[in-house]
């Protein structure tokens, strides 16, 4: 049980979107884009889709087994539970944990994000961490927009999550349990190369916990697609940055993978992009879903 996993969450159901994973992005689903640039990550070793059991979601499995992604179905409103057996039935030592709704993913951040897992920025921290993010909700921080958002744990972290947490919000957002009120302090004489810094510490429970910042701080920024007007605002993005018609490639996503500084510097220099999700409220760690209560 040694693969870096990535496993990305995705269902039909969303209350604010219905149905999103699959719209279309640049002819792509969105679901799609996500999966092509998880697997664009060099330390990333496989690639999964995580769905739920439920009749909507039949739609999701079809579309895998069309393209080709392994699917794994399990529980709707204990993604927790899904993640990890997803996670043992796949024989994942490292699980990397994307949304669905994150079709700006850039590899390359995910790959910095599983450096600081394992520790390659900090030497002195042997065996590296037990988990490691590049975005944490409110009371912490987040310095890289949101829908760039990564998760990286050991497997032995989240069975131990699996195991203990019982809180509603845990079990919904798969990884709260490994980082709740921890106290993170900056990494002196890290090796992560500028703009980029990280942070650190050791929660209550015990787990070791790593987050990657960037500077200048781009955290207000919103490209995940969550409902309409996020959709509206990432399919200009896409067609802003297509590549050339006549740029022919094996790859349909070749065109479409684009690192996040070239979203950036879109949006800098068209500010009435961002006017087009800018109302709209991101939700918390705290949210959950209400309608899979019993």
């Amino acid at each position: 049980m040694h693969a870096i996993t990535a496993i990305i969450q995705a269902r039909m159901s969303s209350s604010r979107l219905p149905g999103k994973v699959l719209r279309q992005i640049s002819g792509q689903p969105m679901l799609a884009h996500v999966v092509a640039r998880a697997k664009r990550a060099h330390l990333v070793d496989q690639v999964l889709v995580a769905t739920t059991t439920g009749s909507d979601d039949n739609a999701i499995e079809r579309f895998c087994a069309e393209r080709g992604y392994p699917c794994y179905r399990g529980s709707l409103p204990d993604v927790l539970d899904r993640y990890y057996q997803a996670a043992r039935q796949s024989q994942a030592g490292t699980i990397v944990r994307i949304t669905a709704d994150c079709p700006l993913l850039d590899p390359a951040v995910v790959d910095l994000t599983i450096q600081a897992f394992q520790g390659g920025f900090t030497p002195q921290q042997t065996g590296g961490y037990d988990f490691a993010a590049n975005r944490l909700p409110p009371p912490w921080t987040r310095s890289l927009p949101i829908g760039l958002d990564v998760e990286v744990c050991s497997f032995a972290a989240l069975e131990r999550a699996w195991h203990e947490a019982h809180e509603r919000f845990h079990r919904e957002h798969v990884m709260p349990y490994l980082y709740e009120d921890v106290s993170l302090f900056p990494v002196q004489n890290s090796q992560v190369d500028l703009p980029y810094h990280l942070a650190h510490g050791v929660s209550p429970r015990g787990f070791r916990v790593i987050q990657l910042h960037h500077t200048p701080d781009q955290g207000s920024l919103r490209w995940t697609v969550d409902t309409p007007a996020d959709l509206e605002l990432v399919q200009q993005i896409f067609e802003h940055l297509m590549a050339p018609k006549d740029q022919v490639s094996s790859d349909p996503f070749d065109e479409t993978i684009f690192p996040w500084h070239t979203v950036l510097s879109l949006v800098q220099s068209h500010p009435e992009l961002s006017e087009i999700n800018a109302s709209i409220q991101h939700k918390t760690v705290f949210d959950v879903d209400t309608r899979t209560q019993a």
